[in-house]
């Protein structure tokens, strides 16, 4: 495994790109032990090899601008259209959006209950639903014969990849998970986090929303961005001035 680790390395592969094939054996070797085909050492030998990138380097910091959305959005076909926007404006993991039924959504109240059995976490959740969602919604088809909420020729929507991928290209927008500045549909959970930091909603609220047990994975999906670097230094002259300024009065009085 480590040979091949540094074969791939050699070939020009990126180390996230050699971290993810690992990624994909090891989980057939743990499924090949879990249904005794192979043996324990068998499956020490692959958990012994570690990942090529140093551990949090590979974290994803990239934030889709609403200009970026809109374009993407434009591009997209129909069917898909309503499951992008649904993971900008909730924070919803894309299985959450995939196997979610209209049974889980209430246009009425405008929320969205999510069971505890289709959560990362096992924990329920509601959420809910903005006003431009809304009309998203309303305006999906609901199907006799399958209660989820995304379908494509009657059946469940399984993934969006190839839309989104060229929806991305005729927007001018790098798609990727290993291109530089490429943005994935994971993404959107990233960008939702921030808007809605820097809209000024409560850090608890917004994990409460986007299921984020911990403040550790809640600031991996938080990013801080140039406009948050601006910000900062403009309220720190604003603050000096005023220092200065009540320096100047306490010298003259």
């Amino acid at each position: 495994m480590e040979n091949y680790q540094i074969r791939r390395l050699k070939d020009g592969k990126a180390p996230a790109t050699v971290d993810h094939e690992i990624k994909k054996m090891k989980t057939a070797i743990i499924k090949a032990f879990d249904d005794g085909i192979v043996a324990g050492e068998v499956l020490r030998v692959f958990k012994k090899c570690k990942p090529t990138l140093k551990k949090g380097s590979d974290v994803r910091d990239r934030i889709l601008s609403v200009g970026e959305f809109e374009a993407i959005m434009g591009h997209l076909p129909g069917h898909t259209k309503p499951i992008f926007a649904m993971g900008y404006f909730t924070g919803m993991r894309r299985s959450e959006i995939l196997n979610l039924e209209w049974n889980m959504v209430n246009l009425k109240n405008r929320s969205i209950k999510l069971p505890a059995e289709l959560t990362k976490d096992k924990e329920a959740r509601t959420i809910p639903i903005s006003d431009r969602l809304h009309a998203i919604l309303k305006a999906v088809p609901r199907a006799i014969h399958d209660n989820h909420v995304f379908l494509y020729k009657g059946r469940p929507v399984a993934h969006i990849r190839t839309g989104l991928r060229r929806a991305c290209k005729k927007a001018g927008v790098e798609y990727g998970r290993f291109v530089k500045g490429g943005f994935i549909f994971h993404d959107l959970r990233h960008t939702f986090n921030t808007n809605m930091r820097k809209a000024g909603v409560a850090e608890s609220v917004i994990m409460a929303m986007t299921g984020h047990s911990t403040r550790a994975m809640f600031d991996r999906y938080n990013k801080v961005d140039l406009d948050d670097t601006r910000q900062a230094v403009d309220q720190m002259e604003v603050f000096l001035a005023s220092v200065d300024q009540s320096v100047d009065q306490k010298q003259t009085s």
